[in-house]
């Protein structure tokens, strides 16, 4: 019989779709893996904004990633929205039981039309615990800042903060597309190999970018979970988010921020 590769998002829901665990789930499915969640939070939003968010408690959280992980399995999980520190510790004692390897890490922040998703006494815990845990983490720039406690103004300075967000354990993939240079260069640094790569692509003019963030780091998460080495996996991905953004510009819904177009590839 054959095997799935299977992937773990761990993130909050999206009721309009376009990011969070519907964007993850997508993701995850179009670059050739078996999607799981465990849900951290319910957002009520659309392309206009979030317009509220219920956390779900701990130990319901908990108990869905015991429930996928210890009967289905898992290749690599995806981290993105965790709003306070008792949910972060809590998936960081549950995630140690079963030594997961490959966890990816997207520490999302700040919503895209600006609302903010994680309680500013999760921060620390979020530096401090689970972000040690990750094998990768994806921030970008506003992200990389509050990590930091520095401000980062032009390109030129993102290797340099991407081996500093490493603290010399963790393999950084810095998201350069809140600069506003024509060719945005994201850079990753590779911890297990100490390189930097730098990973360019066209700006690409589109209000259909809501749901970058969760897309790119799960499909970081899949092509780690297919077998592919770091680098080949993180340029991948970069690939992918690249392709579906620019898909994605052709296409018109709601009244804000639209999603990406995570099924380019087979909608022709």
């Amino acid at each position: 019989m054959k095997e799935y590769k299977r992937v773990l998002t761990i993130a909050g829901s999206d009721s309009g779709g376009g990011a969070g665990i519907q964007a993850d789930i997508k993701t995850i499915s179009a670059c050739g893996c078996y999607a799981m969640s465990a849900i951290t939070s319910i957002t009520i939003q659309n392309t206009l904004g979030v317009i509220d968010v219920m956390p779900v408690p701990e130990h319901i959280v908990a108990a869905q990633i015991d429930a996928v992980v210890g009967d289905i399995g898992v290749d690599a999980v995806k981290i993105g929205m965790l709003n306070s520190s008792n949910i972060i510790l809590s998936i960081q004692k549950t995630l140690k039981k079963y030594q997961i390897k490959n966890i990816i890490l997207d520490p999302v922040m700040v919503s895209t039309s600006g609302h903010q998703l994680i309680e500013d006494s999760a921060i620390n815990t979020l530096k401090n615990h689970l972000l040690l845990d990750a094998r990768i983490i994806t921030p970008n720039i506003p992200e990389a800042e509050v990590l930091l406690g520095k401000s980062i103004e032009s390109q030129s300075q993102l290797p340099m903060f991407a081996k500093e967000l490493s603290q010399g354990k963790v393999s950084v993939l810095l998201k350069a597309g809140h600069l506003h240079d024509n060719t945005l260069i994201d850079i990753f640094y590779n911890a297990e190999t100490n390189e930097t790569i730098e990973l360019p692509s066209p700006r690409v003019n589109s209000n259909n970018t809501h749901g970058t963030g969760c897309t790119l780091s799960s499909a970081v998460a899949s092509f780690i979970a297919r077998g592919f080495a770091l680098n080949e996996a993180v340029k991948m991905a970069k690939d992918y988010i690249s392709g579906a953004i620019l898909a994605g510009s052709e296409y018109s819904i709601g009244n804000g921020h639209g999603p990406v177009c995570h099924f380019y590839q087979w909608w022709k």
